[in-house]
């Protein structure tokens, strides 16, 4: 049976084939491939354009909903202003609508001036400089051909690409390798550019032509490198992803490459010459003359042809196209065999041979993988203990009792970490160490709260507001739930001493105040709270609504974590809006049992608190879902219950998919394109994609249990629903799309994305009428032309 096809995702489109650097380690002009001597300096209008048929052609053939593309040399800004804007132009618009650009540029930097800049930014290109390190580092290698150095030019490049103006277009940095620099020099000089994204490179070399390995520096001269780099990034806090070392961690834990050169993820790039002329890899120029030629070019042959050469279908073989000795190595899953070019030894062996860094791959691996911690065991175990029942489920959008709870298991595990990681020794650190020994159903009731971990994370973040004398406060909550007899100072925030779940107390000026319990009760600053006392109007308790079923959400209005949503929160609720509240809860709850019961059993197993917002702007309903506060939605209480039930299951679609994400990767976390959300004009990361996709999910189905209860029915709001169903499923199944299209996902994700596609098909046979239909047709086409505008001008999501 043949071997299926592997479509090409990404391209890399040569613009210019000589340089004005003379790098003696580059592997274009410097190794054993000479076709650049007979190639075009540039490339013409007509090898353009008919590259973009061609890589839209191949995009509309295989359904691909974004292709990759660098712009590349030799040094691609040789090519002149004019050719890289025309080589923009012409991509964006061979694609097929429904088929993103990510378009980037790779460049020394030494051109690189306000003008290019201004280019970039109007055709949303990025830009990636070489760079080795510091002074020292860079121009060991990357000088001009009279010697001058290059690195203060290049400096001068990544500064213009810090700038506000023009930080979106920065990429990264690209790094090559020389173990003769200092890796901790390079590693901070590199960081102190603050790129997006930094690549470490092997210099490339084969068996016949072996990398330097300078004397004393032992066997593994570019592991040992490599893995002082490591542990200099590991101790500044990995401040910027490492392309190389983020591919280890993650084939490590048996997930995707970022990185061709290790792992056995399939290769889908191809090289456009500036003949027009395809070619496979760059680095194979490395290996001997004429390498990388396919003998195809643009002109005559398509990419499906290009990709059954035997050169593509060999990087894509895998683990069965690895040479004997590396399909026997432990750490083959992540080495992958290196990068195929390395593999090579013209003893007629050619490419079946481990890479000639193979030593020094075995030895980086295994020690970053004995470097690395292992996972958070106890919430990733409840976390996995889903069943196949309960996975597909979410994946539709649901969840019942039973697999919320489970997630609320595994997120509080998570929590009992952070508040170990950032509470350990603070006021109140022995008092929750002895409850976690005796009265740990007691503990775990307030660290369940969901501002219990976004305080904790805003701790490790040192983000202000986030004292640690909070600690105290969770320690008393939980030991006055327990009824233990204790005496701890607290701290006065805002006027008033917090119990994390229970309330708060306003208290005079003061900076602490002493708070005494006993299992009646506590006294604070002259106030006593308990059966025992009378009220006082100075203790405002956290007030619970008692609904249908036996859920009692928390209106939550005390906690000064609580403002971890993007809108402002509001004050404590007076005897006017309280009561509101409750009731509009009530309507709510009882319309979604009735209307959305699917939602209802998660909702009420998941949904401990509900932060009421200040109102949005006029005519806006206003809510929110913090990241790191599971349990908790924010919301401006609306004008109707049915738009407070729609905003309590569309939040909380985002609480459980948080969940979910907290312990389960559904996508590539590296991957840096911005996509299409059909429901905004700004272009979004995939994780907002995602989110909004799933939340959309409940809004659906909201609106189509409204038009089959109009049914039959003119008027308004009947056409109003009819409008709003149209729009939202036609926005979902587009968005499923895109998600399903991007390449990114993980198998987990993709079965997310097939049960989302089941639980919105059902609503697009609901009959809305022509006229709905036309309306959300107007208000998609309206989003999608604002978004082409946005991405072709380089704005990112907002």
């Amino acid at each position: 049976m043949p071997r299926p096809l592997v479509p090409f995702s990404q391209y890399v489109l040569k613009l210019h084939s000589r340089c004005d650097l003379a790098c003696d380690h580059c592997y274009v002009y410097e190794h054993a491939d000479t076709s650049w001597r007979g190639k075009p300096r540039a490339a013409t209008e007509a090898v353009l354009a008919r590259t973009a048929e061609r890589i839209a052609e191949h995009a509309g053939a295989h359904g691909l909903t974004a292709v990759h593309v660098v712009l590349h040399g030799g040094e691609p800004l040789l090519a002149g202003r004019a050719a890289v804007g025309r080589a923009a132009e012409l991509l964006r618009a061979a694609l097929p609508e429904g088929c993103a650009l990510d378009l980037r540029i790779h460049t020394n930097g030494v051109r690189l001036d306000e003008s290019w800049c201004e280019l970039f930014a109007l055709h949303g290109i990025r830009v990636g400089i070489s760079l080795d390190g510091d002074r020292a580092a860079n121009d060991r290698h990357r000088r001009f051909a009279d010697g001058r150095s290059s690195h203060g030019r290049v400096l001068a490049a990544v500064a213009l690409l810090r700038r506000p103006e023009y930080r979106d277009l920065y990429a990264g940095l690209l790094c090559t390798v020389d173990v003769e620099n200092d890796p901790v020099a390079v590693v901070d000089a590199l960081v102190a550019l603050e790129p997006p994204r930094i690549d470490f490179l092997l210099p490339h070399a084969t068996w016949d032509q072996p990398p330097k390995r300078p004397a004393g520096m032992g066997e593994t001269p570019y592991a040992d490198w490599l893995l002082a780099a490591h542990g200099r990034w590991t101790e500044l806090g990995r401040p910027v992803p490492v392309r190389t070392f983020d591919s280890i961690h993650r084939t490590l834990r048996g997930r995707s490459s970022l990185t061709e050169s290790l792992g056995l993820d399939p290769s889908d790039l191809v090289v456009v010459d500036t003949d027009g002329s395809f070619e496979q890899a760059d680095s194979l120029k490395t290996a001997y003359d004429g390498a990388p030629a396919t003998g195809f070019d643009v002109f005559a042959h398509t990419l499906d042809e290009v990709a059954r050469h035997p050169g593509m279908v060999a990087r894509q073989s895998g683990l069965a196209g690895l040479a004997e000795q590396c399909r026997a190595c432990p750490v083959v899953r992540s080495c992958g065999g290196g990068l195929y070019a390395h593999r090579y030894r013209g003893d007629g062996t050619g490419f079946l041979n481990p890479s000639v860094y193979c030593g020094d791959l075995l030895r980086l691996i295994t020690t970053v993988r004995d470097r690395t911690a292992p996972a958070t065991a106890v919430p990733a175990q409840q976390a996995r203990e889903l069943t196949e029942t309960q996975w597909e489920e979410l994946a539709e959008g649901y969840g019942a009792e039973s697999t919320v709870r489970a997630l609320a298991a595994a997120q509080l595990g998570l929590t009992r970490k952070l508040v170990a990681a950032v509470g350990a020794g603070s006021p109140g650190w022995e008092l929750l160490g002895s409850l976690d020994e005796r009265d740990g159903a007691a503990l775990d009731a307030v660290l369940a709260h969901p501002y219990a971990r976004a305080w904790a994370v805003r701790r490790l973040r040192e983000e202000p507001g986030a004292d640690p004398g909070a600690l105290a406060g969770l320690a008393a909550a939980a030991a006055l739930r327990a009824g233990r007899a204790f005496e701890l100072p607290l701290p006065v925030r805002d006027g008033a001493v917090h119990l994390p779940t229970l309330g708060r107390v306003l208290v005079a000026d003061a900076e602490e105040a002493v708070l005494t319990g006993d299992a009646e009760g506590f006294t604070v600053a002259g106030v006593r709270v308990g059966p025992d006392a009378p009220g006082d109007a100075r203790w405002q308790p956290v007030r619970r609504v008692a609904l249908a079923g036996g859920w009692t959400p928390a209106l939550e209005d005390t906690d000064p974590q609580r403002d971890s949503h993007q809108w402002p929160v509001t004050g404590r609720l007076d005897d006017e809006e309280w009561p509101a509240w409750a009731g509009a809860l009530r309507e709510a709850w009882e319309l979604i049992g009735r209307d959305l019961p699917g939602y209802a059993p998660g909702l009420r197993a998941g949904l401990s608190t509900i932060t009421p917002l200040r109102p949005g702007p006029e005519g806006r309903d206003v809510s929110a879902a913090a990241r790191q506060a599971f349990g908790a939605v924010g919301i401006a209480r609306p004008g109707t219950a049915p738009i407070l039930a729609l905003l309590l299951v569309h939040e909380f679609q985002h609480v459980k998919l948080g969940a979910v994400l907290d312990f389960h990767d559904l996508f590539d976390r590296a991957e840096a394109r911005l996509f299409h959300a059909p429901w905004r004009p700004d272009p979004r990361p995939l994780e907002g994609l995602f989110q909004g996709t799933y939340a959309h999910l409940a809004v659906t189905e909201f609106w189509a249990t409204r038009v089959l209860a109009y049914d039959g029915l003119a008027g308004g709001p009947a056409e109003h629903a009819r409008v709003q169903l149209a729009t939202w499923r036609g926005h979902t199944a587009r968005a499923v799309e895109v998600l399903a299209g991007s390449g990114a996902l993980t198998a987990l994700g993709t079965r997310f994305a097939e049960g989302m596609a089941a639980a919105v098909e059902p609503w697009l046979a609901v009959p809305v009428g022509p006229a709905a239909e036309a309306a959300a047709r107007a208000e998609s086409e309206r989003n999608l032309a604002a978004f082409r505008v946005r991405a072709a001008s380089g704005v990112g999501a907002g």
